[in-house]
């Protein structure tokens, strides 16, 4: 009886030794966590210089819950838009995330080429770090909307960061630019109805789309170009990425433009920036 026992206290010693190594290791990892960032400022969200969206990627697999921007536009009408007047053969070309020196660029010199004008939601701290390009949209005819500061996912965020957000990118454009957007376009075009209710406050119009390209999947130009072309409809507003994570790749945006604009002029589109398609001011 007593190797019995001597026997069940080896096993659970043994067992007790084993969690408690599982939980050192989890602790020490957390506890790596804690000293990779212990010296960041809240702000200090970059990689290779290049400011990184804080929600992460367009699509990264994390629960989200926004409300439907279909139900969003049918509760908010004034508000919120999702695409342009069927009456007249004019499109708008969006571009989200930027600027971002790596292909923003090169972007603006085939809409420079082509001679198109578009709508740019940037980043504010994108535009931040690279005045330059983000004055270089504005001089070339484009108009610049707000797509927040950081890119967070703001239906996992409160009213007060929305708030921040907002304001502090809409300062950062006015400062470069000259004007006060009133055009907003969400990180993900997730939010729900107390969230567009504050942005109604804030006086701005929430700038959806119609056509998403799928360019943030890295598709490669072709795919991109056929979803546009083989998808278009009279007031579309086509959603691309002219910015991304710091290993994202848009050159497939850049050169499916090459193939978009001349097929769709020849089909007798006319390319209008957002505020044009929908007949609504663009600053405040």
């Amino acid at each position: 009886m007593w190797l019995r026992i001597l026997l069940l206290m080896t096993v659970l010693f043994t067992v007790t030794i084993s969690e408690e190594s599982v939980a050192s290791a989890a602790i020490n990892e957390v506890g790596v966590e804690w000293w990779w960032n212990k010296d960041k400022k809240p702000d200090d969200r970059q990689v290779d210089e290049i400011p990184q969206p804080e929600g992460g990627p367009e699509f990264d697999g994390r629960v989200r819950q926004p409300v439907s921007n279909i139900i969003l536009q049918q509760r908010y009408p004034e508000t919120v838009v999702l695409r342009g007047p069927m009456t007249e053969n004019r499109v708008a070309l969006t571009f989200d995330d930027g600027p971002d020196p790596r292909f923003t660029p090169q972007l603006l010199d085939v809409l420079s080429k082509f001679n198109v004008p578009a709508t740019f939601f940037v980043m504010g701290a994108r535009a931040e770090a690279y005045p330059e390009i983000t004055k270089r949209m504005a001089n070339e005819g484009h108009i610049i909307g707000n797509h927040t500061y950081w890119h967070p996912n703001l239906v996992q965020e409160n009213i007060a960061s929305l708030k921040r957000e907002i304001r502090q990118t809409e300062d950062v454009i006015a400062d470069l630019v000259g004007y006060r957007t009133k055009l907003f376009r969400p990180p993900y075009g997730f939010l729900y109805n107390e969230l567009v209710e504050e942005v109604a406050e804030l006086n701005y119009t929430i700038i959806g789309w119609s056509l998403d390209t799928l360019d943030w999947r890295e598709l490669g130009a072709d795919n991109i170009a056929y979803n546009v072309i083989n998808n278009i409809e009279p007031g579309s507003i086509i959603l691309m990425h002219d910015g991304g994570e710091w290993d994202a790749d848009r050159t497939g945006t850049i050169e499916s433009l090459k193939q978009i604009i001349p097929v769709l002029q020849e089909q007798g589109f006319e390319f209008v920036t957002v505020p044009e398609l929908l007949s609504i001011p663009y600053k405040k």
